[in-house]
């Protein structure tokens, strides 16, 4: 579905779940914000079903919400090993 540009809600939560995965240094934020970016992009399952089976502020939110969690989950891998 397309979002409305000037809604970020569904960014900013994205966002905020994939930080619960990471300490708060510059590089884990920027590590997490490059991960994020790329699942919301990607949509891997089930981001992308939750984006065209949910209508409204839930498909809209929900698809975000998953790729933060992705996010957060590669983000903790990446900044361990760094």
């Amino acid at each position: 579905a397309s979002d409305h540009q000037r809604i970020v809600i569904d960014e900013v939560a994205g966002m905020a779940t994939a930080s619960l995965f990471v300490p708060a240094t510059w590089t884990a934020a920027v590590v997490a914000f490059l991960a994020f970016r790329l699942f919301d992009v990607w949509k891997p399952f089930p981001a992308g079903a939750i984006d065209r089976a949910l209508h409204g502020g839930l498909g809209v939110v929900g698809d975000d919400l998953v790729a933060g969690v992705y996010a957060g989950l590669l983000s903790r891998v990446i900044v361990e090993v760094l």
